[in-house]
């Protein structure tokens, strides 16, 4: 563009036109660029300090250029104001305070101005551009598109979108995938980012959502929505498993994913490079489920924490290296397909669990009731295991035990109230020896037990429960699943996944959390006394405290 001024006005549309077809933008977003690198370069000309516009007729190609002015009474920038005399040779009717228009006559662009004007043309266009593509995939996220790979940098794949490009991360690509340049790949939209280089859109073929695209598009039923991917789970390149259900009791959800002769889950299975793929019938019972996750293997029994959250299963002895799967994927598989964590141990080890948790209870209700062990071994047999059970259930449960009657039952219920009275009272009397605060004894949900747990890890004051987010006070920790050594001995635990809350052993919820941590945070809101109130100095001492 050698010169945008001198250029004809064909050429000038010409350009606009051009450069708007070609990169696929607004061709009004091309012409406010040519106003802008002209308006530029005709400062250059007439001075930097005027303020000069420029205007392209996008029909005719007609190009103005003019000056704007205020009319003042004494002139002080005389690059941008006016007496009102000289404004009323510009403009007759022109007033004190008016901003006036001065035409400017055309100038021919040097070399220097021309590359300048190109430039801001080009930077206008290139920010158009990217906010098209912007526009163009923000709300595809969760789409599965198909590109060319462009490169490979630094293991990150950049593919070729057509109209932009995308990114496969390294931790969202196929273990042992080779990606080959030119070659045409599939893969999910992550998410889209505005980024001050263009927008960027990350693409995953590692994410479970991406299986579940390819297996829509290979079975039509689930395309229809006839079958529902309730969920998946996936170790990439590996083994997958998916949890199907069919709304037509007329069609086998497992049977219409597998295919003739398994030829649509192979085609996805192809697509995924021989990943393993598990299908596997949803079902709403948590515990039929789970034993449907942990296929191939056989499950003797599924007993649930809900209040855990965790789902303990039982399987034969013979069994148990298949449930737990080679370096644990079948249990992990299972536990993400299910969204809960999964215990696997053997008849025998949940016997000796049954056993020592028996023996535990028994001697609690033993010492804590003074009964003998025969009552306090029929109580957990009845399936009571904590004291506030025997305090708080009623009447009617307790007295219809076999061998129990109301004056024994009325007993029972005392002589809990009363050991859970004497817990208290030494909980209440460690807390204050840890030097907890009796204001946190204040705070709704907190018993002196869990004020002991708090003193013991530090928090003290008011002003240290305050500090804490929710999910530090209450978070429950979360362990990985049971797998066996890689020495082929027992079944072990994992390190846990997450830290967890101070108070996460207390099954607290988020709104109880939440209740606590707005509590103990109100003395920093409470409103000064006003003045003549009381002494201001006081009040201003314990909010300087308050803050140290």
């Amino acid at each position: 563009m050698a010169s945008a001024i001198s250029a004809n006005k064909a050429e000038l549309l010409a350009i606009a036109n051009s450069v708007a077809s070609e990169k696929m933008i607004d061709k009004a977003i091309v012409i406010e660029a040519m106003e802008e690198a002209i308006q530029k370069s005709a400062r250059n000309r007439y001075g930097a300090e005027n303020d000069i516009r420029a205007k392209l007729d996008p029909q005719t190609g007609d190009l103005r250029l003019w000056r704007v002015v205020e009319v003042v009474e004494e002139v002080e920038d005389y690059f941008k104001q006016v007496d009102l005399k000289q404004a009323e040779k510009i403009q007759p009717d022109a007033k004190i305070g008016d901003f006036i228009v001065d035409p400017l006559p055309p100038v021919d662009l040097g070399r220097i101005d021309a590359q300048s004007a190109k430039q801001v043309i080009f930077q206008k266009v290139r920010d158009a551009e990217r906010e098209r593509q912007y526009e163009e995939f923000k709300d595809r996220s969760g789409e599965v598109v198909t590109g060319v790979i462009k490169s490979v940098e630094f293991g990150h794949v950049i593919v070729n979108l057509g109209r932009a490009e995308g990114v496969i991360r390294r931790d969202q690509q196929i273990p042992r995938e080779a990606a080959r340049v030119g070659e045409r790949v599939r893969a999910l939209i992550l998410k889209v980012e505005r980024n001050n280089r263009g927008p960027q859109i990350f693409l995953s073929r590692a994410h479970p959502e991406f299986m579940k695209k390819l297996f829509a598009q290979e079975v039509p039923e689930i395309y229809d929505g006839i079958i529902e991917i309730k969920a998946a789970a996936r170790d990439p390149g590996s083994r997958a498993k998916i949890g199907v259900i069919s709304h037509d009791g007329s069609i086998d959800p497992v049977g219409a994913c597998v295919g003739m002769k398994g030829s649509r889950v192979q085609a996805v299975v192809q697509e995924l490079q021989g990943e393993k793929i598990d299908i596997i019938p949803w079902s709403e019972d948590t515990a039929t489920f789970v034993v449907n996750a942990l296929q191939p293997a056989t499950v003797s029994r599924v007993v649930i924490d809900e209040e855990e959250g965790r789902i303990e299963v039982v399987v034969p002895d013979d069994q148990l290296s298949l449930a737990i799967g080679r370096r644990g994927q079948n249990v992990r598989l299972a536990s993400s397909l299910t969204n809960a964590a999964i215990d696997i141990m053997t008849e025998a080890e949940a016997s000796e669990k049954r056993q020592k948790e028996f023996a535990e209870r028994s001697k609690m209700f033993e010492e804590e009731l003074d009964v003998d062990e025969t009552l306090s071994q029929l109580l957990v047999a009845e399936g009571f295991a904590e004291l506030e059970e025997v305090a708080y259930v009623g009447m009617d449960e307790l007295a219809g035990i076999e061998g129990f009657d109301e004056e024994l039952a009325e007993e029972l219920q005392s002589r809990a109230i009363e050991a859970l009275e004497r817990r208290e009272e030494a909980a209440r009397q460690e807390r204050r020896e840890l030097g907890v605060e009796d204001a946190l004894a204040e705070m709704p949900h907190l018993t002196e037990a869990m004020l002991v747990t708090l003193g013991k890890a530090g928090i003290r004051t008011l002003d240290d429960l305050a500090d804490l987010a929710t999910d530090e006070l209450i978070a429950k920790k979360r362990e990985a699943p049971r797998r066996r050594d890689s020495a082929g001995g027992p079944p072990r635990r994992q390190r846990s996944e997450d830290k967890g809350g101070v108070l996460g052993v207390y099954g607290l919820s988020e709104e109880q959390g939440n209740e606590i941590i707005m509590a103990a945070r109100a003395h920093w809101f409470e409103d000064e006394e006003p003045a003549g109130e009381g002494p201001a100095d006081n009040g201003e001492a314990a909010n300087a405290e308050t803050s140290q």
